[in-house]
């Protein structure tokens, strides 16, 4: 069993989960840790067929797709930083409120970070309910990390 520390880096594919990510790989460099990145996703509501639209994806189909997504990230990521290569990285695809999966994955983690603001971004600087709810009920530290994209250092 690997007994290097864990960190664990919620993504959504939103610019703010790629510095995140990039966050989390940097730091893994320096403790000599590994990176679990998790996209959480909840699932999707049925009501759509009842009206006639058509039928969502498969879960099983709906979690493999984002967990090639999200690995294709780190790859891009790591690409432009051969230094990360080393960093072992694990990609995980969940269901549930992203917040609550966040908190439960933080239970063995020594560290959880996140993007300042996902896909739910408006022009404020409040912190995101995803981010909110894991700083108040994570397990363990917290890292939120602002978009370098959006002018912001990150922090």
């Amino acid at each position: 069993m690997d007994e290097r520390p864990t960190i664990v880096v919620g993504v959504d594919g939103s610019s703010g989960s790629r510095a995140a990510l990039e966050y989390a790989l940097d730091d893994a460099v320096r403790r000599n840790a590994r990176v679990r990145v998790v996209f959480a996703f909840e699932e999707p509501e049925y009501w759509a067929v009842a009206y006639g639209m058509s039928a969502p994806a498969p879960l099983g189909e709906a979690t493999v797709g984002l967990e090639k997504a999200t690995q294709q990230m780190v790859d891009e990521v790591r690409a432009q930083r051969p230094e990360l290569a080393g960093v072992p990285v694990d990609v995980q695809a969940l269901i549930g409120h992203p917040a609550k999966v966040l908190v439960e994955q933080s239970r063995d983690a020594d560290l959880l970070v996140l993007g300042h603001r996902g896909r739910g971004e408006f022009a404020s600087a409040v912190l995101g309910s995803v981010g909110l709810q894991c700083v108040l009920h994570a397990h363990g530290p917290v890292t939120i990390v602002r978009s370098r994209q959006s002018g912001q250092q990150p922090a």
